[in-house]
C-alpha cells in the first residue's frame, strides 16, 4: 500500500521510494524530507543505513537531533495492518509506527530530494504558490508558457491602465478593470472580476470571485464564489470561505478566518473569526427602501413575489404607478415586480424611465393607490433601490413595510385567474407633464427670461441631466452641462462655476431628489441647504409651518422665531417627513427638499424675483456647529447599549428617537441605524469647540461601552 496525506504538495518520484522500500525489505517505509526548522513537524531519526530508531513529535530546539521530518507519505506491507483492530482510533504516526519500532519490525526512512511542502497551514499554502512561480521546473503546472512572467488564460480581459507585476497567474474568462494593481506571486482563478483601482498583493483567489472597485487584498486566500464589495480591505493571513460576502467599506483584520456562506456587514471591522454568522438585519426594508444586489440577495423570482406582496399589502386590485431610472438593471427588475403586481389583479400604469419625484407626481396625477420606483446605485452598479410609495407618494410607513415582509416570508398572497389579469397601461411622455406642472410652481418666469442666468448643471444620470436641462431652458435660463466625473467631489461644481463665470452650479443626485448648489462662493448641501430653503420659504411667505427632522440642528428654531413661524419636529425617517409635507396644500417644503429639478427652478425664481444672490441669502443664515459621526456596533449590541444609556434616565435626556442628551454646551443624539451595524451620532454645539468636545465625549463613551459589551 502507498498512503499519501492529502495536505501536502510534492513532485516526489514514488518509483524511487518504492525501490528503496523493496531494497531494504522494509515492512513500513516513511518518506522523509530535510527541513531547516523542524519544530512544527514530526522528526524522525535514522541510522546510517536509513533504519528508523526514534520518533520525536514537534520537538523543542533542545530536542532536535535531526532535521528529517515525516512527510505523511508511507509505503506499507499488508502485514503491518494486523496491528489495527476494527473500531479503534488508530493513527499511523502515534500508534502504528511506535508499535512497529517496539516490536523490532524493520521500518525505514527514505529521504526525498524533490519538492515537498505541507500546505495544511495558510503561510505554507501561499508559499507553495510562490515556489511554483520561482522554480521553472514546475512551470508546467501553470499550463502554457508565460509572456514576460504572466500566465494569462483564454478570453481574459485586462483593461487599459492595469498594472501587473510578474510573476502572476490569471485564469480564463477573467476581467481585470482599469486602474487595478496586481502584485507578484498572485494567483487569480477563472471567471473572476477585479474592479477598478483594486490592489491585490500576493494573494490566492479561486474561481468565480467578484472583487469590486478600490479594494485592498493582502496575502489572503479568497475561496470560490466570494463577493467583496467596494472599498473593503482584507489584510494578510485572512481566509474567506466560499460564497461569503464582504459588504462595502468592511475591514478584515489580519489572520481572520471566515467560514463559507457568511456575510460581513457594511463598514464592519472584523477582528475575530466568523463561524456563526451574525445577521446584519432580518428585515427586507431599510429606513426608506429595499436596497439589494441582483442575484446576490434579490433574484428576479423574488422580485415577482415582492410585487405580489406589495400589491396585497397596499390594495389588491389597486391602481399602481411604476417607473424606474434609465439603467437596464432597473428595467429588468421593474418587469419582474410588475409581473407580481399583475398576478394579484392590480392595474399598472407604467410611466417608463423617469425619476423618483416624477413617480410621486404620477401617483397624485393618476389618483394611484400606490407606486414603485426602482433606481440603480451610483457606485455599486449591481445594486438597486426599490422605493415603495403610498397613495400620497410618500414612502410607506413601518407598519406597511412589516406587512409586506410578513407576506413575502410566507408567500401569503392570492393570485387571480388569467381572465382577471389586467393590461399594463404604458405612458411614454409623462415627463412632459412633469415639466409643465413644474413651471406652474414659479412666479417670475418673465424676469428669468429677461435675465437669462447662466446655470451649469451635472448629474450621474443622463436622464435627469437631460430633464433638468430641458426644464431650466424652458423657464429662460442659459444652461451648460458638465461631466459628472468633474463634480463627484463637492468642490468640483464650485470650480466649474468659477471657470465658466456661471451664476449658479447645480448637481442633481439620488434619483432626482437631492441637489447640491454652488455660486462660486459657497457650496450648499444637506443641513445647510435645508436651512436655506426654510429661510427662503419664510421670506416669501410660502412656508407657514416648517417640518424639521429630529436629528437636524436646533439653530433652525432661531430662524423660525424671527419670522414667527411654528416648527414641528418629525422623526428622521423619510416616511414620516414626507407624509407630513405631502399632506399640505402648499408643497413648498416638499419641492425644495425632495424634487431636485423643481427645487432648482424655485431657487432661481427666488433669486431673480427678489433681486438677490445666493451668497447674500446665505449670509443671513445664523452660524451653527453641527457634527455627524458613525460608530460601528454589532447588531446584537445595539439594544444593550441603548438600554444601559437610558436606564438612569435624567432630566437632560429625550427618548423620542434614539437618545438625545441635552447639555449646557449643546446636545448629542444617538440613533441606532436601521440598515447598518452602526450607531449614528449627531452633535450640535454652541461653539465649534463645544461641538467637537461633545462629539469626542459621546463617541469615546459609546466605544468604551461597546468594548465591555457581553
Amino acid at each position: 500500500f502507498i498512503v499519501i496525506s492529502g495536505d501536502a504538495f510534492t513532485n516526489i518520484d514514488l518509483k524511487r521510494a518504492y525501490e528503496f522500500h523493496k531494497e531494504k525489505k522494509s515492512k513500513a517505509t516513511l518518506v522523509l524530507k530535510r527541513e531547516p526548522i523542524p519544530l512544527e513537524y514530526g522528526v524522525v531519526i535514522t541510522d546510517g543505513n536509513g533504519k528508523i530508531i526514534k520518533f520525536l513529535e514537534k520537538p523543542s530546539w533542545g530536542e532536535v537531533f535531526s532535521d528529517t521530518i515525516n512527510t505523511g507519505i508511507y509505503i506499507l506491507e499488508p502485514s503491518v495492518l494486523d496491528y489495527y483492530k476494527v473500531g479503534e482510533n488508530f493513527d499511523f504516526s502515534k500508534d502504528l509506527f511506535p508499535k512497529l519500532l517496539r516490536d523490532n519490525v524493520p521500518i525505514y526512512g527514505y529521504v526525498m530530494d524533490e519538492y515537498w511542502c505541507d500546505v495544511g497551514d495558510l503561510d505554507s499554502y501561499i508559499e507553495t504558490h510562490r515556489d511554483v512561480f520561482i522554480d521553472k521546473n514546475k512551470h508546467y503546472l501553470l499550463g502554457k508558457d508565460p509572456v514576460n512572467g504572466i500566465w494569462l488564460g483564454e478570453n481574459t480581459i485586462v483593461e487599459k491602465g492595469v498594472e501587473i507585476n510578474p510573476p502572476i497567474y490569471i485564469g480564463e474568462n477573467t476581467i481585470i478593470r482599469s486602474g487595478a494593481v496586481i502584485e507578484p506571486y498572485t494567483v487569480i482563478g477563472k471567471n473572476c472580476i477585479i474592479g477598478e483601482n483594486t490592489s491585490i498583493k500576493r494573494s490566492i483567489i479561486w474561481d468565480n470571485v467578484k472583487i469590486s472597485s478600490n479594494c485592498e487584498i493582502r496575502k489572503s486566500v479568497i475561496c470560490n464564489n466570494v463577493i467583496i464589495n467596494n472599498k473593503s480591505r482584507i489584510f494578510e493571513g485572512t481566509v474567506l470561505g466560499s460564497h461569503s460576502i464582504i459588504e462595502s467599506y468592511a475591514t478584515i483584520k489580519p489572520n481572520i478566518k471566515i467560514w463559507p456562506y457568511k456575510k460581513v456587514g457594511e463598514k464592519i471591522v472584523l477582528k475575530e473569526n466568523l463561524i456563526w454568522e451574525e445577521r446584519d438585519s432580518k428585515k427586507l426594508f431599510g429606513d426608506r427602501n429595499i436596497s439589494r444586489k441582483l442575484n446576490q440577495n434579490i433574484s428576479l423570482e423574488t422580485a415577482v413575489s415582492l410585487g405580489a406582496a406589495i400589491g396585497t399589502a397596499i390594495k389588491p386590485s389597486g391602481n399602481f404607478i411604476v417607473s424606474c431610472d434609465e439603467y437596464n438593471l432597473s428595467k429588468l427588475l421593474k418587469s419582474s415586480i410588475i409581473s407580481g403586481l399583475l398576478s394579484i389583479g392590480a392595474q399598472i400604469i407604467d410611466i417608463k424611465s423617469t425619476s423618483l419625484p416624477i413617480c410621486r407626481l404620477g401617483i397624485k396625477y393618476f389618483n394611484g393607490d400606490g407606486g414603485i420606483f426602482i433606481g440603480r446605485d451610483i457606485v455599486e452598479e449591481d445594486k438597486v433601490s426599490i422605493e415603495v410609495l403610498d397613495n400620497k407618494g410618500a414612502n410607506i410607513d413601518k407598519n406597511l413595510r412589516r406587512k409586506i415582509e410578513n407576506l413575502l416570508s410566507i408567500e401569503d398572497f392570492k393570485k387571480v385567474s388569467g381572465d382577471i389579469i389586467q393590461d399594463t397601461v404604458s405612458i411614454d411622455n409623462f415627463s412632459s407633464i412633469y415639466l409643465r406642472e413644474g413651471k406652474k410652481q414659479l412666479k417670475f418666469i418673465k424676469e428669468i427670461q429677461k435675465e437669462k442666468p447662466k446655470i451649469i448643471i451635472s448629474s450621474p444620470s443622463k436622464n435627469i441631466l437631460a430633464l433638468g436641462e430641458k426644464y431650466l431652458l424652458s423657464i429662460g435660463c442659459n444652461v451648460e452641462t458638465a461631466d459628472y466625473n468633474m463634480v463627484q467631489r463637492e468642490e468640483g461644481i464650485h470650480n466649474i462655476v468659477l471657470d465658466k463665470n456661471g451664476d449658479l452650479g447645480i448637481v442633481y443626485y439620488n434619483n432626482g431628489e437631492e441637489i447640491l448648489i454652488s455660486d462660486g462662493f459657497n457650496i450648499v448641501s444637506a443641513e445647510k441647504y435645508y436651512l436655506l430653503n426654510m429661510l427662503i420659504g419664510f421670506k416669501t411667505g410660502e412656508l407657514e409651518k416648517a417640518t424639521v427632522p429630529y436629528n437636524y440642528p436646533r439653530i433652525m428654531e432661531k430662524i423660525a422665531k424671527e419670522y414667527k413661524i411654528n416648527i414641528e419636529y418629525s422623526k428622521s425617517n423619510i416616511s414620516e417627513i414626507l407624509r407630513g409635507l405631502l399632506d399640505r396644500e402648499n408643497q413648498f417644503q416638499y419641492i425644495l427638499n425632495f424634487d431636485g429639478i423643481w427645487a432648482s427652478g424655485k431657487l432661481i425664481d427666488y433669486l431673480i424675483g427678489y433681486n438677490t444672490t445666493l451668497n447674500r441669502t446665505i449670509q443671513e443664515l445664523p452660524e451653527y456647529f453641527y457634527i455627524k459621526k458613525e460608530i460601528p456596533c454589532k447588531w446584537n449590541h445595539k439594544g444593550n447599549i441603548i438600554r444601559r444609556l437610558s436606564e438612569n434616565q435624567k432630566d437632560n435626556m429625550e427618548l423620542i428617537e434614539g437618545i438625545r442628551f441635552i447639555e449646557d454646551k449643546g446636545w448629542a443624539l444617538l440613533v441606532p441605524d436601521e440598515e447598518k451595524p452602526i450607531f449614528n451620532l449627531y452633535i450640535e454645539g454652541y461653539t465649534e469647540e463645544y461641538a467637537e468636545e461633545l462629539g469626542s465625549f459621546y463617541d469615546e463613551k459609546i466605544r468604551n461601552m461597546l468594548d465591555k459589551a457581553p
